[in-house]
Order: C-alpha cells, then structure tokens, then sequence
C-alpha cells in the first residue's frame, strides 16, 4: 500500500484530499491537528507516534523529526541496498508528503507581536520533511500547496505522476522553504547589510510583456505587503497592469507623497510631467494639465484627494492610462468608468514612507541603498547670495526641491509655489538639462514668479548665467562643488538668489 504523510497547517482542501487520496488506496499519517482533523472526517489515519513508535515531545517541537520518517522519505527506490535497509529496520516507505508550514509570516504581521511568540512559529520538521520528499521527487510527491490538490488528484487517477510535475512540485518545495527562511532571517537581522542578503518576495502578477513587447515579466510584492504600494491598491476599474504601468504608477505614488496639500501628480515614463496644487482638486489639476499638456497623453495621474465629478469630466476628456486616487464618487467613477481601458485604482494616501532598501539590478548582482526619504525643509536651506529669498520664492524653492529629486538625473525643474512649469531630466550635461526647463518654463502663465532647483550641485557657473540670463530670479542646489564661490560670485553679479539645500539628490 502507498502511504501519505499529511501534516498541515492551513486545512483547506485537506479533507476532500485526503478521502480521495484513501479511495486511491493510500494509507495515510499525520499528525496532531491534521489527525485529529481527518479522524472527525470519518477517516481511518494513523498517528505518527504510532510510525516511530516515539511519542511527541517538547510541546511538539519534535514529532517528526526521525529516521523512521526520514528514511521513508529518502530511500532510493531504484538502489535494492536502501529498500533492504529499510526492510530490515521495518521501515514503511513513504509516498508522498503533504505539508504547509507554521504561520510564520501571519504571526510576525500581528500587532504587538513578541519575539517569543514568533520564534515558537518557524517550522523545523515541515520544512525537514519537504526537503526529503523534494530531494526524492522521482518516487515521492512533495506537495506544500493546497492549489495544487486537485491536479494531483486528476494526474493520481489517470495513472501516473509524470517527471516533469514532479520536478516541477520539488522545486516548488525549494522555493517555498527558501522563501520561509529568508524572512526569517530578515526578522531576526539587526544588520542593514548583511554578508548574506535574503529577500523574500512573492509573484503578484504575471505580465503580457515587460518594458517592450518581446520581453517576457513578471511583478513581485514583498512577504510583509507595504500598503502604500501600487502591487497594494484595489484596482476598481480597467484591464491588467502592465509592467510600464506599475513603475510609472510607484512613481507617481513616491512624488505624491511629498505633499500634504491638495496635489495632482501627472507622471509619464517615470518623470513628473505636471505637478499642481490648489484649494480645490479642480484647481490642483488645471495647474498639473497646464504644466505639461503634451506629455501627460497616455500618463498616469495621482491625486491625493477623492476624486469629484467635475475633476472627473476633465480627466476623461483626454487619453490616460491609469488613475490614482484614495477614492472616487459615484458620480466620478461613473464618469470615468465609461472609458473601458482606464484603470482606476484607489490606495489610501500617505505622507509617510516607511524607510526600505532600494534593490536594483545590474549584470551579475545587485545594489542596494536606503531609499531617499529626506525631508525638505526651510530650516536646512542656506542663502548664500547678497540676494535674499521673499517669502514667496522660499515656498516655491521647497516645491521644486521636493519635485527635482524625483527627477531623472541630470535633473532641472522649474517652478512656481504650487506648479512645475519646465523640467530638464536624464540629460549628460546639467547646463543641458537648464536650457531644456527654461525653454519649457518660458511657454507657460506664472513664469515671471519661477524658480529653479538642481538635484546636484552647479560644477560652473554657466547654469546660473544661463538661468539668470532668462529670467530665473532664485535658484535651490546643494552646494558642494570646488567652484561654488564662481557660482556664488555669479548670482551676486546677476542679483540671483543662490540658495544651498546641503543634500544632492541623484535619480539614476
């Protein structure tokens, strides 16, 4: 007779499994609550005390965690040496192991939590038994997902468990054990760089294709979901994110942020297009409209407010890709639903992102930084310049400082208190990166009140003469470049207000 070993945590599924499982001639053994679940089914189960005639002991902490199971699960079917072991020590092979760990994850997520508590939740012996099985997938199945009942079910009736679903539910197994201890190491790291980095995510969605059409991908979210997170919003309305639509959406997320007022972030390709503030969400959105009208076709928009049927007849006049906002109105989400393809998401807004490493990819490896959450404030600005800022111009200064660092660099923007009128992104030179915004900027109502923000410091004065030159009166960088006294001597010719925020903010 087949044996089955079933020990699981989450019970779904398991008693109809395991009926079938009977009706295919397995035997089946289990243990603690999994037995006693089975047993109120009606199910003749043998307790695992009863395999390795040892009873449970230390509260259940080893139950398992034997020879008569393990060497069950690893003999070699296909060696006579292993199966006259086994023989000889009166040894039952096992067949397959069904088994899901402790809640590990669940019990770290709940408030208050202690460190003993959640230490008393990681598995050994699941974790134990599934690396057997997996290790020895050709003769056992190692089952740890529930979802995955009914196509062994269906593959165990028709006659054979092929070799390639084997292999695929023994790499499964891998994956889930490797995943289950890389968040337990990163519960118990006190380190912020480890020797040896483990990170734990799980598939949120497979996608049509990644940046480009021939390029296959896929989104993964973290094992402890961070709320404030696109892969986190209830998408209300529309098709399937794309993987653009995901990054540029946690752009607009990131940007928004910044911002306690009435906001409307307008992103395309992962760069502010527009950004408007206003008393009402009306206004907010005819300054980010009237920033850029161009590069917000095909865009995404976040809005830090719920959504009003009259902001909602403005958007749906023209083609977006993806609205964000806390909520919507009835009468918005009407509007705006009407267009098939849009996608609305509603995610509660924050001001608060908690501090993460930021992991990126390159050949070979990864890097990884603290992501950059510093704050701008009044209080770190230095004036440098004989010139002094008007209250006015510092509100505009902090605006397009909180702007700039999300901004590709080389990165410019030009602004006014509560608007971006131009920006400069991704360009090798910065002198570039000004002429571009200010030709940008010149076009636009308000410009005789902008400003300018660099995210890195002025290497020569050109930038300012530059800017000055075309009717910048007050320019934000951070200082720190072997020749800012040129620049400082330069705003003082021009009567520019040069002001130092002491901290670069590179977007690579």
């Amino acid at each position: 007779m087949t044996r089955a070993l079933l020990s699981v945590s989450d019970k779904s599924g398991l008693v109809p499994f395991a009926k079938k499982l009977v009706e295919l001639g397995y035997e089946l053994v289990s243990t603690g609550g999994t037995h006693r679940v089975l047993t109120e089914a009606g199910l003749d189960v043998i307790a695992i005390d009863d395999v390795t005639d040892f009873p449970e002991m230390l509260d259940g902490r080893v139950k398992t965690l034997h020879p008569r199971v393990h060497a069950g699960l690893l003999a070699r079917r296909d060696l006579p040496e292993h199966m006259a072991k086994l023989s000889e020590f009166n040894i039952t092979p096992i067949d397959m192991v069904v088994v899901n760990l402790y809640p590990f994850k669940a019990t770290i997520q709940k408030p208050g939590v202690s460190q003993a508590e959640a230490i008393e939740n990681i598995d050994i012996g699941g974790p134990s038994m599934l690396r057997s099985a997996a290790k020895n997938f050709s003769a056992v199945l190692p089952i740890v997902d529930p979802t995955d009942y009914d196509v062994i079910i269906d593959k165990l009736q028709a006659g054979e468990v092929d070799a390639t679903y084997r292999q695929l539910l023994a790499a499964k197994v891998f994956q889930h054990t490797a995943s289950y201890d890389a968040l337990i190491a990163d519960y118990l790291t006190t380190s912020e760089f480890p020797d040896k980095l483990t990170l734990p995510y799980e598939k949120f969605d497979d996608m049509r294709y990644g940046e480009n059409p021939h390029q296959k991908a896929a989104a993964y979210k973290v094992a402890l979901p961070e709320t404030y997170s696109v892969l986190h919003a209830d998408i209300l309305h529309g098709k399937q994110l794309s993987y653009n639509n995901i990054r540029d959406a946690d752009a607009a997320l990131r940007i928004i942020a910044e911002f306690k007022e009435t906001t409307v972030v307008t992103v395309k390709h992962m760069n502010p297009a527009g950004i408007g503030q206003g008393q009402t969400l009306e206004e907010a959105w005819d300054k980010a409209f009237e920033a850029d009208n161009v590069s917000i076709f095909g865009g995404i928009v976040a809005l830090n407010r719920e959504v009003d049927a009259i902001t909602a007849e403005k958007m749906h006049a023209i083609f977006l890709e993806i609205i964000i906002a806390p909520s919507f109105t009835p009468e918005a989400f009407e509007i705006l639903s009407a267009k098939k393809n849009l996608r609305l998401l509603k995610l509660p807004f924050t001001t608060v992102i908690p501090q993460k490493l930021e992991v990126t990819s390159v050949l070979g490896g990864i890097v990884v930084q603290e992501r950059d959450l510093h704050e701008e404030t009044e209080a770190n600005f230095e004036v440098v310049s004989k010139a002094q800022p008007t209250a006015e111009q510092l509100r505009a200064l902090i605006f397009a400082q909180k702007v700039v660092k999300h901004v590709k660099s080389n990165a410019i923007i030009i602004a006014r208190d509560g608007q971006t009128l131009g920006m400069g992104a991704g360009q090798p030179n910065r002198i570039d990166s000004v002429v571009y915004s200010i030709q940008k900027a010149t076009t636009k109502v308000g410009f005789d009140e902008a400003v300018l923000a660099s995210d890195a410091f002025f290497p020569m004065d050109d930038s300012v003469q530059y800017a000055a030159e075309h009717g910048i009166k007050a320019i934000v960088e951070p200082g720190g470049s072997i020749k800012d006294k040129d620049s400082i001597a330069k705003a003082d010719e021009l009567g520019v207000v040069l002001v130092f925020s002491g901290t670069r903010h590179f977007k690579h």
